[in-house]
């Protein structure tokens, strides 16, 4: 008999074993309400009126569908296709909105994914179980560190991981419609080529032999924007080897970086950290909630299909994570990332520290479901459900009221605007040179925190900038070459114009080098207090892109959306349309 569209061949992963991991929840609104409460307590300074300014996290109101956007500007596309994506999204909804809905949703969907994955007991509820992975996963130090850095295109990667996982699982045992939520889970990780790699390895774990190909291209296909755009980038792909050693994990609370990649810690940057992490107490934390994971992985039932599998990747997530910091496997990092174009992916090794926390997480809810029903006939179930639910909250106790406060939104000033407003009335050619000439600021009006320059979102006209990054001491070369010559001819305004720069923006109150003597010569745009524009006389016209290279890369782009309308139009139209057979009406007569 023909099976149904969209099954597959079920594999040795029968229904009944992914019922227990993706099957509903008989009482869902106890992991729902969970959710819920810990994204408002994570998120909520963050919902105040302005933007959210932190690291590598920049929001502005309007965000333009240019060439930057779809990876055919001068940087290497890593955020792409996420920045196309927030120029769509910014031309309907205000960008303040759309950044508190995504802060709020995948803190949201990470704790509830989380709770979702664990297997059902033997009555089908996950009971304790669901609360305790949703927080060990979402109440976390990578999603609080990662929220420090900046770093929202990745948490959206790791939130989507559960369902991801959840979507391969019924794509393994042939479930009707399963590629179409695969294509759909996977859709906001792959925004990113970190994130469409975090989502690849989970399904190439979990979607089983049969239907890996058809999973892996599915990947493939939303993965296309950037693969493409850093395919025929003219840099060749390749980064600075410096990166491996800059961006390698650490140690947090003296238990060594080993320790703190366990617990799902190790960021590079200590500027990151919550102050909570620093605790002389975290490393028995940390080995605390180990311990529960393994308990929970110790029953060769949980082990048996998906479970070990699983565990096998966060394995390999940990010694990924680990390979920048020893002798051996930092050299051929390095020599990959100087050599192989795109293995800059590789650099910032605790990312992928995202593998280990989905079976950390699953484990220690089936540690704490088992411990639970051995001691409940001594009358502890209690004490053991509170010192579960406890744990991943010691573990980052600063993460309540956005990482103690440090998620604080701020207005632009309103000179931002009118800068904007000056270059798209301005016909003239030329692109936008952005001084001091460095890639993060620190403005007085953001109370000094580190942010990336907002100029190349924020303004109509394509922005060179420096893309070289200063971790500690230690410099990692950018890939933008035009950048380094534009940077060499700053003092130059002659030079300038032929390099196609039009505009110098001078801003105001941020550490970075003196702006030249030549630049303040030239004709003024714009005075501001924050901001100062000038007009080079005489530009060329900014670099464009080759026509192969724009029609390469758009096709990219509309195959990768064009798999998600096709994977949203399957789910939602094509169940209508089938005509299902009726049973007879005819009562059945008793024998």
């Amino acid at each position: 008999m023909d099976r149904p569209v969209g099954v597959l061949p079920a594999s040795s992963a029968g229904p009944a074993d992914v019922d227990r991991w993706t099957g509903r929840d008989p009482a869902p609104w106890r992991a729902r309400l969970l959710a819920a409460v810990v994204a408002l307590l994570v998120t909520a300074p963050a919902l105040a009126p302005g933007f959210v300014l932190l690291r590598d996290m920049v929001f502005v109101p309007r965000q333009d569908l240019d060439l930057d956007a779809l990876g055919l500007g001068g940087a290497l596309p890593r955020a792409v296709p996420v920045d196309a994506v927030m120029g769509v999204l910014t031309a309907v909804v205000p960008g303040e909105l759309v950044q508190k809905a995504v802060l709020l949703l995948l803190v949201y969907a990470a704790v509830l994914g989380a709770a979702r994955l664990v297997p059902g007991g033997p009555d089908g509820r996950r009971g304790l179980a669901g609360p305790v992975a949703g927080l060990v996963y979402g109440w976390s130090p990578y999603l609080a560190e990662r929220l420090l850095e900046g770093h929202w295109t990745l948490l959206l990667a790791y939130a989507a991981l559960p369902w991801i996982a959840r979507a391969a699982l019924r794509l393994r045992a042939g479930s009707s419609g399963s590629l179409a939520a695969l294509v759909l889970a996977c859709a906001p990780a792959a925004l990113t080529p970190t994130g469409a790699v975090l989502a690849g390895g989970v399904v190439v774990a979990l979607a089983g032999r049969r239907a890996l190909p058809l999973a892996v291209g599915a990947v493939l296909a939303l993965a296309l924007p950037w693969i493409v755009a850093g395919a025929l980038h003219p840099s060749g792909g390749a980064s600075d080897p410096a990166g491996v050693a800059a961006f390698a994990a650490r140690a947090e609370g003296g238990g060594g970086p080993v320790l703190s990649l366990l617990g799902g810690g190790g960021i590079w940057n200590a500027g990151a950290v919550p102050a909570g992490r620093a605790s002389v107490f975290l490393p028995v934390v940390t080995l605390l909630l180990v311990t529960l994971s393994a308990v929970g992985w110790l029953s060769r039932q949980e082990l048996r299909g998906p479970g070990h599998r699983l565990v096998a990747l966060g394995a390999g997530g940990l010694l990924l994570a680990l390979a920048a910091t020893l002798p051996g496997t930092s050299d051929l990092l390095e020599f990959a990332v100087r050599t192989v174009p795109g293995a800059g992916l590789l650099r910032d090794a605790q990312k992928w520290v995202a593998w280990w926390a989905l079976p950390l997480a699953v484990g220690a809810g089936l540690g704490a479901r088992r411990l639970g029903s051995e001691a409940r006939a001594r009358g502890l179930h209690g004490a053991i459900a509170g010192a579960a639910l406890l744990l991943p909250l010691l573990a980052v106790p600063d993460l309540v009221w956005g990482i103690g406060g440090r998620l604080e939104p701020v207005r632009y000033p309103a000179e931002w605007t009118q800068v904007r407003e000056a270059l798209a009335d301005d016909a003239g050619a030329g692109d936008v040179l952005v001084l001091p000439f460095g890639v993060y600021r620190a403005f007085a009006w953001n109370d000094h925190r580190p942010q990336l320059d907002p100029a190349s979102r924020w303004l109509s006209r394509p922005v060179v900038a420096d893309d070289e990054l200063v971790v500690g001491t230690s410099a990692v070369e950018g890939e933008d070459l035009r950048a380094r010559d534009v940077a060499a001819a700053a003092g130059d305004p002659a030079a300038l114009a032929q390099l196609g720069v039009g505009w110098v923006l001078v801003e105001r109150g941020t550490p970075g080098r003196a702006v030249p003597a030549e630049v303040e010569k030239l004709p003024h745009v714009i005075d501001g207090t924050e901001l100062d524009l000038y007009r080079v006389p005489g530009a060329a016209a900014g670099a464009e892109p080759s026509p192969a290279r724009v029609t390469a890369v758009v096709r990219a782009h509309v195959c990768a959306l064009l798999t998600v309308v096709g994977a949203a139009l399957w789910i939602t139209v094509l169940p209508s349309t089938v005509t299902l057979r009726r049973r007879s009406p005819r009562k059945r007569v008793p024998e």
